[in-house]
């Protein structure tokens, strides 16, 4: 079977205006620009797969089945943009929950690529010719460790800029709007979008 490409987009700052902790779906808002970049790439045909680091469970915030309201209402939000979430995987963990199980060091919670490694075996996803989209430099380096292009969102949410060999995109823009316009560029033939993009400089 042919693997494809996919979009994969961290939620919170990124595809949402970024409310901490929240799971009322009345309080969920396209961030800016970001409504128009997903009917860009849902242009492309290729899946859209929202990656989420969700601490608020293992802190005790919320509880883990809310988050079910949450993909409910992103389906929505992205039927209404013109396009199909595919996927919503997230991490429940934090080193320092409270909540007993969920208290834990894991290999899902971005920077790791864990997220990003199980959609690509559930969707049959080609993880090199991808794209990962985010606000922070956690997730590019869980894209990148996963094998992705990666294209970081400048919007004021990454305040540390700890750099390393990992935590460098392919390229910066302000919002999705933006990194959609650049991502499509990226693909030969946004009708088939098979083609692997070539390496953003």
């Amino acid at each position: 079977m042919a693997l494809t490409p996919a979009i994969f987009l961290d939620k919170d700052g990124t595809l949402l205006a970024d409310v901490p902790y929240n799971v009322d779906r009345s309080r969920m808002r396209f961030a800016a620009g970001a409504a128009s970049g997903l009917a860009r790439l849902a242009s492309l045909g290729l899946p859209l797969i929202v990656i989420s680091n969700q601490p608020g469970v293992a802190l005790g915030r919320f509880e883990r089945h809310r988050l079910q309201d949450v993909r409910q209402e992103l389906e929505c939000m992205f039927e209404r943009a013109g396009a199909r979430l595919a996927g919503f995987y997230y991490c429940p963990h934090h080193p320092q929950g409270i909540r007993p199980g969920y208290g834990m060091r894991c290999g899902c919670r971005k920077p790791e690529p864990g997220l990003l490694h199980i959609a690509a075996q559930r969707h049959d996803l080609d993880l090199v010719s991808s794209w990962f989209v985010g606000d922070i430099l956690d997730d590019v380096e869980a894209g990148r460790r996963a094998g992705c292009h990666t294209l970081l969102l400048d919007n004021g949410n990454e305040t540390e800029w700890l750099r390393n060999e990992w935590r460098v995109p392919d390229h910066i823009e302000s919002d999705l709007d933006g990194a959609s316009r650049w991502i499509v560029s990226h693909f030969s033939d946004p009708v088939q979008a098979g083609a692997a993009p070539e390496t953003a400089s």
